[in-house]
């Protein structure tokens, strides 16, 4: 609609006919914000679709009318950790040397708080790079022993976390991860030894068994992390802090009869205490 190269009216000009203000016209979108936008829209597409590899994702993404090639959605995806679920061939490859224990949860049925936790690991975009945020898991009442935040994906952040929680509440009778370098490396496993609990990994071809650790990380993100736009580390901190004590003691769940985690966790360690 403006024209620069008129000569008889001015850019300025221009822009008073049209009421439009001149720092509109002269703006140039931040690439950076575009990407994560995207990002965060892939992320949403794959948590409702997490069988979806980048080529569906890319698919959706067109249907909805988005500007984006293949490729670009193929390396967010990438930098995201993000795949499709399902069996794959080369399952996961823990680091060399670490070793790998059995799966232990096969027909078992949950029935207890402590009788099993599991962890994994989400990332969370900021406006550059990403944070990283490890969450414990009591299966049986949903409620969240530990957590923690990172900047990076060494170990260290993870046992932080696992000490935090076997220190504040009764160590579990199995610990469940996924064979993840973090979860096999020597300082982990020498801790869960050492309060005798059982180590379970998930092996080939379990792809769904860490689904309650997903449905958490999506209501993390959804009612908190993509509400919230967080600018630093240092605010994520902060608000998953705040968001982990609503998760626990205020907020009900459907699985739970509408009751928190708080409520069947803590009431049934009090009963377990007498």
């Amino acid at each position: 609609m403006i024209d620069p190269t008129l000569t008889e009216l001015s850019v300025r000009q221009q822009c008073q006919i049209l009421n439009l203000n001149r720092s509109s016209y002269y703006y140039e979108p931040d690439p950076r914000l575009e990407d994560q936008c995207l990002a965060n829209r892939i992320y949403e597409i794959w948590m409702r679709h997490p069988f979806y590899g980048y080529r569906k994702v890319h698919a959706v993404l067109v249907h909805e009318g988005e500007l984006v090639n293949r490729k670009k959605v193929q390396r967010l995806m990438s930098e995201m950790s993000l795949h499709s679920i399902h069996p794959k061939q080369n399952g996961s490859i823990p680091s060399k040397g670490h070793l790998i224990y059995p799966y232990l949860l096969g027909g078992m049925e949950i029935v207890r708080i402590n009788q099993v936790w599991v962890t994994d690991i989400t990332y969370i975009k900021m406006p550059v790079g990403f944070v990283y945020f490890v969450a414990i898991l009591d299966l049986h009442s949903r409620f969240i022993v530990g957590h923690q935040l990172s900047i990076s994906l060494e170990a260290d952040f993870c046992v932080e976390s696992l000490q935090f929680s076997l220190h504040h509440y009764s160590a579990p009778e199995i610990f469940n991860t996924d064979q993840g370098s973090q979860f096999t490396s020597q300082s982990w496993i020498q801790i869960l030894l050492e309060n005798r609990v059982q180590i379970s990994m998930d092996g080939k071809g379990r792809c769904f068994d860490n689904i309650f650790v997903e449905r958490l990380w999506r209501t993390i993100k959804y009612e908190d992390v993509y509400l919230k736009a967080y600018e630093s580390v240092n605010e994520v901190r902060d608000g998953l802090d705040a968001f982990v004590k609503f998760y626990n003691f205020q907020r009900p769940h459907q699985s739970l009869e509408y009751k928190t985690p708080a409520e069947i966790y803590l009431s049934l360690k009090e009963k377990r205490s007498v």
